[in-house]
């Protein structure tokens, strides 16, 4: 075949790679490794690379050459454990496999490319030669702006997605990349939400898993299109204005005997030992963080996300389960570490390693944690002994105000406490507030459905908790079909209820959750000192008889606003919260307006704050209280 004008030379694995694979600091090895369509002694090709260094033999097998292992054999590369080859002719969308032999010389099952930029749909497993022109970018000025734009003290309302259920065409089949951009973009943007984040959308091979048992840690689903169609995707997005953040698994991996187990033979990715290497909650693989290459590999993924797709942050799935030598373990099913201890000690260097190198290398990123329990320092730099994280999902506050909502209003006051605990350490980390498709799935129901009483006091309750959420310390995050109250749990395998939305309830609280991100977007005392004390005071927070709390969030240049929330179906007249200054209030947001399926109850858009002290306050304002409701209030003379 001849030579394309203006190829690439394949790739060269010199002496610099070898050494800087070997030490486990390449940065860019996915140059080298994988697939790459190149020019080689003037003829066209592909060049294969694949690290199986206990392997006797490999070779690439493909369309190109009747899936013969005996075609196209590859050669080792010096002591690094890498084998190449290059093969004329093999273009853009050719299937391929790696066939390796173990260290005796047995063939092993046909091993898809742990590098492989593109893969074929399930339930067909090979890897693909993927398109070498680049897609040309167009998010130039989101890219500038992107670390000002993602600095803590920046609004951050991230919608949560599951590409394949959050709307589905004619014969439930999977919406495109292309069609993606054409829907779920513009709806994004008019919900006022400053991020999307999608569940993994690294290749996987069971649907069921929702992404989260990845196999093509390198390739974007091919259910949804190519990865130049996902990079036009995430390039829509910047140019709507919004940030993408990608759910991230280097936690653990699947069995599937296509993928990383055993892959030249021997525990190659993963620990030897079950007690280290299996995970029995998920019957999968765990990484072995302590082999210079796999993590190497692995950090080398996350920077192949935020470099090659612009991708703006990385959620990292189960901290805790990277963290913890006996996760979900009984006693004498996992082995402790060199000092008899819990902590993972490999994994903690890798998650410290990957943070350095990705804020390192990539301007303007979030690392997020997934982190389930009190581990010290997670969103603390690591030269204070700190993770190096950005961002930690606040699953304590979650759990603790979604219990206090599902309870009968006439118990809450039983359980203020629920509501309020979470400020003591809401400081301590930098806090993402999620409400997670883990809390609509496995039995839990909807959002709603967690609501107790009648139709009316459920739809009430779940807008006073949002606007409670939306009001207080912390980034937000919102699963999809939470924005209009979906009333049954979530089921990936069909698309959202949106003909919900043909009634006013649930239009309610679609046109809350709108105001809600306008709201906090456009006013510097909701996001500025998210994650500062600074920015946070008391008012009311003993009222657990009543179920009423009252706090005050100031920050940047506007003016403080007053939140005040009412957990039981009883309005309150003349309900006196103590002010720090005197003044017309106004009356910035009510969840109990008609407008969101309320009963209209309120203060007719403002109160004067009297000059009577009240709760260690100069001056204090008589509020109607709505029931089932919170309000967001503002001073306008500053």
């Amino acid at each position: 075949m001849a030579a394309k004008s203006g190829a690439k030379d394949a790739p060269v694995i010199g002496p610099v790679d070898e050494h800087l694979f070997s030490e486990g600091t390449h940065k860019r090895i996915y140059d080298t490794l994988g697939a790459h369509v190149a020019e080689q002694g003037g003829e066209a090709g592909t060049h294969f690379a694949v690290w199986a260094p206990s392997a006797s033999a490999a070779s690439v097998v493909g369309d190109f050459n009747d899936w013969d292992a005996g075609r196209h054999a590859m050669q080792p590369v010096g002591a690094t454990g890498i084998w190449t080859t290059f093969i004329p002719g093999v273009a853009k969308g050719a299937r391929y496999k790696y066939a390796i032999q173990d260290g005796a010389g047995n063939p092993l099952p046909l091993k898809a490319d742990p590098v492989g930029f593109e893969a074929e749909l399930r339930p067909a497993s090979a890897s693909v030669v993927t398109d070498p022109a680049p897609l040309r970018w167009r998010d130039g000025h989101w890219m500038k702006a992107r670390a000002a734009r993602q600095a803590r003290g920046e609004p951050v309302s991230i919608y949560e997605v599951h590409l394949g259920s959050w709307r589905r065409g004619a014969g439930n089949r999977y919406l495109t990349y292309k069609e993606l951009a054409k829907e779920l973009i513009p709806y994004v943007a008019d919900m006022g939400f400053t991020h999307i984040e999608l569940l993994p959308v690294s290749e996987y091979p069971f649907d069921g898993s929702w992404g989260y048992q990845p196999i093509g840690l390198y390739a974007p689903t091919r259910r949804h299109g190519t990865p130049n169609e996902f990079r036009a995707f995430v390039d829509t997005c910047h140019r709507a204005g919004i940030g993408v953040i990608l759910d991230w698994v280097p936690g653990h991996f699947p069995t599937d005997e296509h993928g990383l187990g055993r892959f030249d033979g021997t525990a190659l990715y993963e620990h030897d030992d079950p007690r280290r290497g299996f995970h029995p909650d998920w019957n999968t693989l765990i990484f072995n963080y302590g082999r210079t290459e796999v993590a190497n590999y692995l950090i080398n993924n996350a920077l192949y996300w935020l470099r090659e797709f612009h991708i703006d942050g990385l959620r990292v799935d189960a901290v805790a389960s990277m963290l913890y030598l006996d996760y979900s373990r009984e006693e004498g099913e996992w082995l402790p570490n060199q000092y008899g201890g819990n902590e993972n000690l490999e994994a903690i260097d890798f998650l410290r390693r990957l943070n350095e190198t990705a804020y390192g290398e990539v301007d303007g990123i979030m690392m997020i944690a997934e982190e389930s329990t009190a581990w010290p320092g997670v969103s603390h730099p690591t030269h204070a002994g700190g993770l190096g994280f950005g961002y930690k999902w606040n699953m304590g506050w979650m759990n603790d105000t979604l219990d206090y909502m599902s309870r009968e209003p006439v118990h809450r006051r039983f359980h203020h406490h629920q509501m309020t605990f979470g400020i003591h350490y809401g400081f301590s980390e930098n806090f993402i507030l999620p409400l997670s498709h883990d809390e609509v799935v496995h039995g839990k129901g909807s959002l709603l459905g967690r609501m107790p009483g009648d139709r009316w006091q459920k739809f009430a309750s779940l807008r006073a908790y949002l606007a409670f959420m939306w009001a207080h310390p912390g980034k937000k995050l919102l699963f999809m079909g939470g924005e209009f109250a979906q009333e049954r749990e979530w089921d990936a395998d069909g698309s959202l209820d949106w003909h919900l939305l043909d009634d006013a309830d649930h239009r309610g609280i679609q046109t809350l959750v709108r105001d809600l991100n306008r709201l906090y977007r456009e006013t510097p005392a909701l996001h500025a000192k998210d994650c500062e004390p600074g920015g946070f005071r008391w008012l009311e927070v003993n009222a657990a008889e009543d179920s009423v709390l009252a706090f005050l969030r100031e920050g940047g240049n506007s003016a403080p606003a007053l939140v005040v929330c009412n957990f039981t179906p009883v309005p309150r007249e003349d309900h006196r919260i103590g002010v720090p200054a005197a003044g017309r209030w106004a009356e910035r947001l009510n969840t109990d307006a008609g407008v969101y399926g309320g009963s209209g109850l309120g203060n007719l858009g403002s109160v004067v704050a009297e000059k009577t002290p009240w709760h260690d306050h100069p001056s204090s304002l008589s509020l109607t209280l709505p029931p089932l409701a919170t309000l967001v209030l503002m001073r306008e003379d500053g």
